[in-house]
């Protein structure tokens, strides 16, 4: 007989074991539970509180603890499916969902617009609700984030951005996970944004001053982050006690910053605005004369895939560099997402600072 955990379950059950002992015994000694994200979406960071956002953050260090440096199987997602709907082409989110969750023990679609009938001659709605009754989660990488919105409140499973044209909340939290892992820590740690005002910085800016994190944004005269969510930033920055600078100036944003950040000038859908964009962005390349206006212990991180024109070799292959790490993390945080918004388990690992 296959020994898995429903078959463990059933046998304990027969011999007269309490469901807490047997939810201890499979998964370890529950830690403290502060967070109950079971069923939500995840569409944006804006609608994460602060202590959201760190259990999300523990329960990835805990499962990369758990599984990558312990050897640990965790099938939590076991007898699970994931849809996930893509328009856009992808290597990161792709690999980290598609991993991460056959890692967990369960089974995810990967589904384009080539590959099933949505856009052609099924609607949004309809997809949604066949997606709702035959998996358990939709993830969805998108152009237009009206079609998440759309998405969520058609369905009855919890939807996840993969990203979309105003949003990349998961990014964000690969970005934060890697920067616990460096640092220790984020509070009072500053970033400095040098480039275009993107869905990757609209996450940033919904979400850092929650977790105590200062930002200084240099973006070009025309490409400013949306004004609704400046003026959402400008709300959490007063509330949370943070620092918030929008220049456009780069070596301004980076003075004595802890960490530089960029990404790419021509996002997926622009390409038409490319040689406009190159022209615009000319001096915003971040280079070790960048990094001489930073913080002494400063490092450097970047979603990927990156040109030479947005960070030079010196900068992104050089210690300071996290980017690798932080693709890595990609994976353990999505995880993260899935194991809270899919199962009961909680972090059995120490809560790390934050």
């Amino acid at each position: 007989m296959l020994f898995n955990r429903r078959n463990f379950i059933s046998i304990a059950k027969l011999a007269g074991t309490s469901k807490q002992l047997l939810r201890q015994f499979w998964y370890g000694t529950p830690a403290q539970m502060n967070a109950d994200l079971k069923g939500r979406d995840l569409l944006t960071l804006q609608n994460y509180t602060a202590d959201e956002l760190k259990y999300l953050l523990w329960m990835a260090s805990d499962l990369k603890q758990r599984i990558k440096h312990k050897g640990e199987y965790l099938p939590l997602m076991q007898g699970k499916s994931l849809a996930m709907i893509f328009e856009k082409r992808s290597t990161r989110t792709r690999l980290s969902a598609e991993t991460g969750f056959a890692l967990l023990g369960g089974h995810a679609s990967f589904l384009t617009t080539q590959d099933i009938h949505l856009g052609t001659n099924e609607s949004l709605i309809d997809t949604t609700r066949v997606l709702s009754s035959m998996t358990n989660a939709i993830l969805a990488r998108v152009y237009n984030h009206n079609d998440l919105d759309l998405t969520a409140k058609e369905a009855t499973i919890p939807v996840i951005n993969g990203l979309s044209d105003l949003y990349h909340p998961l990014q964000i939290l690969a970005d934060y996970l890697t920067l616990q892992e460096h640092y220790g820590g984020l509070q009072g740690l500053t970033v400095a944004w040098i480039g275009d005002g993107n869905n990757v910085l609209h996450s940033f800016m919904v979400s850092a001053a929650k977790l105590g994190m200062h930002l200084r944004i240099a973006t070009p005269r025309g490409f400013e982050p949306d004004l609704r969510i400046t003026k959402i930033t400008e709300q959490n920055s007063k509330e949370y006690g943070t620092k918030l600078l929008l220049t456009t100036d780069p070596l301004e944003a980076a003075d004595s910053a802890n960490v530089l950040v960029t990404d790419t000038w021509i996002s997926m859908g622009q390409e038409e605005e490319k040689k406009e964009r190159l022209k615009a962005f000319q001096g915003y390349q971040i280079t070790m004369q960048t990094a001489k206006s930073a913080a002494s212990n400063w490092t450097f991180l970047h979603c990927l895939p990156r040109k030479p024109e947005e960070v030079d070799d010196e900068v992104f292959y050089s210690p300071q560099s996290l980017v690798f790490q932080e693709a890595e993390n990609r994976k353990w945080t999505i995880m993260a997402v899935m194991v809270s918004l899919l199962t009961d388990y909680s972090p059995q690992l120490q809560k790390p600072t934050f």
